[in-house]
């Protein structure tokens, strides 16, 4: 039998539209395993998150200091199909990551979240402990949160400061839990908290941990604090997690605790890790978090020394780019805006 020529056009094309359906189907649907990282929403440390101040400091000098101080971010695109990893990488303004790097096969995205959440609440205790630490005022364990229905609600509160637990002075965190290390669940201790004007001892059953029944449960979140009872920090970031946050939120802190305005009338955006003692660590994505702060409307970013080569690669005009390794670094830095004098820069 012989197919007529006008049958095998018709054939070959109705195969190629069939072929031509199965990739944009494939390409629609397929999931690749990669995420796209590119810039993410600025912040201003100085300004509100709905509605509420993104940092604020009972019995601070300047509570509402002017100007910008903006944390950055990156923002990060997971179940890209094909087309769409194709297109945002031909775009320019995403890069294209493995997504392994960001979410390991051995946890869930509800961990990963978790996580990131754990680092922000980590980089804001940090971030005061910075900031304290700066302004040279003492600082001593307090009560970040007390958990609903748990062993420690209606004895303690937030920002109750713990002098000592079962007769043992606690000064950190650290402290603290080897304390309860010796305690089993149904032991009742002691807690002496400094409240306000009132010093007081409360008497907590401890509980149970969900996640090892030998374990004693407090039911407290600690944290560090100014051991002055008028000084209390609080952070609302938002849903922003992870750790980089913290030199922008260290300064936001010290402008509240200091006369006069740290940005000194310049639009100031930066990033970077602290650790109490103040070191400004690196961070990823920079290239990103330039982008968005420039096109906010920054002209000033700080950018931690470990990440200046990326940061240099590509940045846009009409920003400067200053270089720190240290909160002190960053604190002379903004000094001298408005100024002649120089600063480092990557």
């Amino acid at each position: 039998m012989t197919i007529k020529p006008a049958h095998r056009r018709i054939a070959t094309l109705v195969v190629g539209v069939v072929l031509l359906l199965a990739f944009i189907i494939a390409g629609s649907t397929l999931r690749v395993p990669y995420v796209a990282l590119g810039p993410g929403p600025t912040v201003n440390t100085l300004g509100d998150v709905e509605g509420k101040p993104v940092v604020s400091v009972t019995g601070a000098v300047d509570p509402h200091p002017e100007g910008h101080l903006n944390l950055t971010t990156v923002s990060l695109r997971d179940g890209l199909s094909l087309f769409q990893g194709i297109g945002m990488w031909m775009s320019g303004t995403y890069e294209l990551q493995p997504r392994d790097l960001y979410f390991p096969p051995d946890q869930t995205v509800e961990q990963v979240q978790q996580e990131n959440t754990a680092q922000m609440s980590s980089s804001e205790m940090n971030a005061s402990m910075a900031a304290l630490n700066y302004l040279r005022k003492p600082i001593v364990l307090g009560v970040g949160a007390v958990a609903a229905k748990g062993p420690a609600d209606g004895k303690l509160k937030v920002d109750d400061r713990i002098s000592t637990v079962d007769g043992t002075a606690v000064a950190t965190p650290q402290a603290l839990l080897d304390v309860l290390k010796r305690h089993k669940p149904g032991d009742e201790i002691a807690v002496t908290v400094q409240r306000g004007a009132q010093r007081l001892t409360e008497q907590v059953t401890l509980g149970t941990r969900p996640d090892d029944p030998a374990r004693p449960l407090f039911g407290i979140t600690p944290t560090m604090v100014a051991e002055d009872p008028n000084i209390n920090i609080r952070f609302n970031v938002g849903d922003i997690g992870g750790p980089s946050a913290g030199l922008m939120l260290t300064l936001s802190v010290i402008d509240e605790m200091t006369p006069g305005n740290l940005s000194g009338g310049k639009f100031v955006a930066g990033t970077g890790t602290i650790d109490p003692e103040g070191k400004v660590g690196e961070i990823g994505g920079i290239p990103h978090k330039i982008k968005a702060a420039s096109e906010a409307g920054a002209t000033v970013f700080l950018v931690p020394a470990g990440n200046c080569a990326a940061a240099s690669d590509g940045a846009p005009d009409g920003i400067e780019l200053v270089k720190v390794s240290t909160l002190t670094d960053a604190m002379d830095a903004l000094a001298t805006l408005g100024t002649d004098k120089p600063r480092p820069h990557c």
